[in-house]
């Protein structure tokens, strides 16, 4: 990319004395950048690093622009990460989605797809993949090698499905992104107990998932037990993580690795939950609510709270309590000995 190309692409003017037609080719973090990359810093952590960085073009926002180093093109942006995600993708284009081990689109050799299926033009099938009876595929999507889509399941356009995923009783969108090993639509943990045995409740729902949703590798979501597993439009989810059967997700939410969210739960949109979050069954998280890492959710969290502890509470009740018990931990240390247990 020419410097005029990446200034207009980040909506600012090249400062003066800037050559326009000076190109890059690639990025990279301050401390290990060339002459040909782009960097960004937007983080004080990473003050001497800016200082010292050979980057050809550095996006900052305004508190760093007189840090960085008289041989680098300072280009001065209000979201430094978010403008440098954005060239990222015009300069990696083929990284922002898993792509095919084909250059062609079809059905490589190896892969099976049942006679009663139907592919759009422009689906690219992978080795070992299988695409099973009544099975719906979009133009522009790929279907990575040892991937399987189980009967009647839908997906839409420019979609990716990552190698070994397997997806049963799903409609899936518009350039939904599953990575390698995703779970979709497997049977929800459903038994009616009892002293005579656990007796199986059928899982008669789907999952659906809305367009422009991404799901990490190793993930998994079950079907409803009666009613729709739903994933709202562009909510992004971590490696690793379980929903669980009949959970509704808001539109843009943000899920991290390690959350288990149990069953008939709802996630208004934009919520977003930390890394290993506990959500007990039957609550809803209001919408742009966010929950602490490592919290347990045990009841209906209200809209725009900022949650956080087990269980989880308001974090300056739960930052208040902390501070309470360190300074009860402190006075008994002060008495003499260890605390007592």
């Amino acid at each position: 990319m020419s410097l005029a190309g990446i200034a207009e692409a980040a909506g600012i003017p090249l400062p003066d004395g800037a050559d326009p037609a000076a190109r890059v080719t690639g990025a990279a973090p301050l401390e290990s950048a060339g002459r040909d990359d782009l960097a960004y810093m937007d983080n004080a952590k990473y003050g001497d690093a800016l200082e010292t960085t050979r980057a050809r073009v550095c996006l900052v926002s305004k508190r760093f622009a007189t840090r960085v180093p008289a041989g680098t093109v300072a280009l001065v942006v209000r979201d430094p990460y978010r403008v440098y995600a954005t060239l990222l993708g015009q300069l990696y284009s083929d990284a922002l989605r898993p792509g095919s081990l084909f250059d062609s689109a079809g059905v490589s050799p190896g892969a099976h797809v049942h006679p009663e299926a139907r592919l759009e033009d422009g689906v690219r099938v992978d080795p070992g993949a299988v695409i099973g009876p009544g099975a719906e595929i979009g133009s522009g999507t790929v279907i990575g090698p040892g991937a399987a889509i189980g009967p009647n399941v839908c997906v839409g356009r420019d979609s990716s499905i990552g190698a070994g995923a397997t997806l049963t009783n799903a409609l899936v969108g518009n350039r939904v992104i599953l990575h390698p090993g995703v779970r979709i639509g497997q049977d929800g943990f459903g038994f009616a107990m009892g002293a005579a045995g656990h007796l199986k409740v059928p899982q008669i729902g789907r999952v659906i998932i809305q367009d422009d949703v991404e799901i990490g590798a190793n993930t998994t979501v079950d079907r409803g037990a009666s009613r729709d597993t739903v994933i709202g439009e562009g909510t992004k989810i971590d490696n690793l993580v379980q929903i669980a059967h009949n959970v509704v997700i808001g539109r843009h939410c943000v899920i991290v690795s390690g959350v288990g969210i149990s069953g008939s739960t709802t996630l208004e949109d934009y919520v977003v939950l930390g890394g290993q979050v506990g959500v007990v069954g039957h609550v809803r998280i209001g919408m742009g609510s966010q929950i602490a890492g490592s919290s347990n959710v045990n009841r209906d969290v209200p809209p725009g709270s900022r949650w956080g502890g087990t269980p989880a509470k308001p974090v300056r009740t739960w930052f208040r309590e902390l501070t309470t018990l360190a300074r009860l931990a402190e006075k008994s240390t002060d008495k003499g000995g260890e605390p007592e247990a």
